[in-house]
Order: C-alpha cells, then structure tokens, then sequence
C-alpha cells in the first residue's frame, strides 16, 4: 500500500487512503484521481490488494494490482488529457469478503454512483498456462458496460486471442454490480496456487501478465479520451 501510494503521488494523482474496519482491524483503500476529464463520466479501474495469509498473493493478486499500477503511471509519464475522469483503486480486504470496495460503494452518495460509467476490475491478470481470457459480461448490460466489454473483445480478437464470456469475475466487480454501477474487465482465471503458498513469482507468467497489462492499459486509454454526446 505504501508503495503504490508512492508511486501515484510522485507520478501527480490526488491519491487518498480510505480508512476501513474488518475483523477488528483497520485496512484502506487506496483511490488516485487523474486530474480532468468529466466527473460525471468516471472510469474507474481496480484490483485488490490484499492476499490470503496462507500465500504472498502474487498471482491473487499481485498481478492485477501492478497491471493497474502500470497503467497508471503509464497515463501519467503520457501526462494524458481526458475527455472522461479517470480514477484507480487498490482495495483492501478483498479476501475476507469484498469489504474494501464494499465500503467503497456504500460511501457513494447516490449522484456519485451515477457518475461512475463503468467499473473496470482485474483478478488475477497472470495465470499460468493461460489460453483464454475470461472476460466480464455485466448482465444489466449498460452502455457504459457495453462499451467496455466490447473494446476488451476487439482488442483480443485483433491479437488473436480467444475469450470467453463469464458474467463476473467473482471479486470486486459484485460490489459494484449489485449497486447498478456498470461493471467490466477480465481474469485469466483460477491458478493452481491460489490461496496457496506456492502463489508466488513462479506462478505468474510473463508473457500472460504482458498481455493483460497491455489490454488494460489499451482500454482505459480509449474510454478515458473518448468524448461523450451531449
């Protein structure tokens, strides 16, 4: 958490810690916004942060926090002016329950749901023996989870890289869904670590964490500049 707070203050994102209480202990979520573009239009782009404590968690999720990471720091070298907000998480407390981006959520106002076009969530983004991504299909299907998924399916299929339809990932995309904030995103699925202390360096591969990385950061990039109609 430090870290990636570093990372995006030294890189010029109005980064905050979000305090948050489970199991008797307090945790944070960790929220930079990129400054400009429409806040009525959000994009916003997450992972969580925490592992299990039977394993380092680098697959689960180590890998989908350095994609968003890396994206982040990639819009900011780029200095990129946005027509839509852009806004990144690492939630806490993942594991336990969805508790970290849960109390995201509830701390929404009803007008900042609203604002929120769609929710981009990556869960382990480097699984090894990866063939197909496995790519969120948000059931409401929204225009702004429309238009997400759709550029997530374009960007494999010009790669050749087949996908498949899931309708979440099981993790941080369900706290947004079941408040009706459009949601998106993709995994490489279930590794053979997970929860296990074998999920460390070894069981992420590089070219699958490249090419998830390079999705993420492609599509954020095109949501972020694309101009709305008024």
């Amino acid at each position: 958490m430090t870290y990636v707070r570093r990372v995006l203050d030294e890189a010029g994102y109005r980064t905050t810690l979000q305090p948050l209480s489970h199991d008797g202990a307090t945790g944070y979520n960790v929220i930079a916004d990129w400054p400009g573009g429409d806040t009525r239009k959000t994009v916003l782009v997450g992972a969580h942060l925490d592992s299990v404590l039977a394993g380092p968690g680098i697959n689960d999720n180590g890998s989908g926090s350095a994609a968003v990471l890396a994206t982040a720091v990639a819009v900011a070298k780029a200095h990129l002016p946005t027509e839509r907000h852009l806004r990144f998480a690492w939630w806490g407390a993942e594991e336990g329950g969805l508790f970290g981006s849960a109390h995201y959520v509830n701390s929404l106002s009803p007008a900042e749901r609203s604002s929120v076009r769609s929710y981009l969530n990556f869960d382990q983004a480097g699984s090894r023996n990866t063939t197909t991504w496995l790519v969120t299909h948000d059931p409401a299907g929204s225009e702004g989870a429309q238009e997400a998924t759709k550029a997530f399916e374009k960007y494999f299929a010009a790669r050749s890289i087949p996908t498949f339809d899931i309708g979440d990932t099981g993790s941080d995309d369900q706290s947004f869904a079941a408040a009706g904030i459009p949601v998106a995103g993709f995994t490489t699925g279930i590794s053979d670590c997970i929860h296990s202390a074998c999920d460390d360096i070894h069981n992420v591969d590089p070219a699958v964490q490249t090419a998830s990385t390079n999705a993420v950061l492609d599509v954020t990039w095109q949501l972020a500049v694309t101009k709305d109609r008024r």
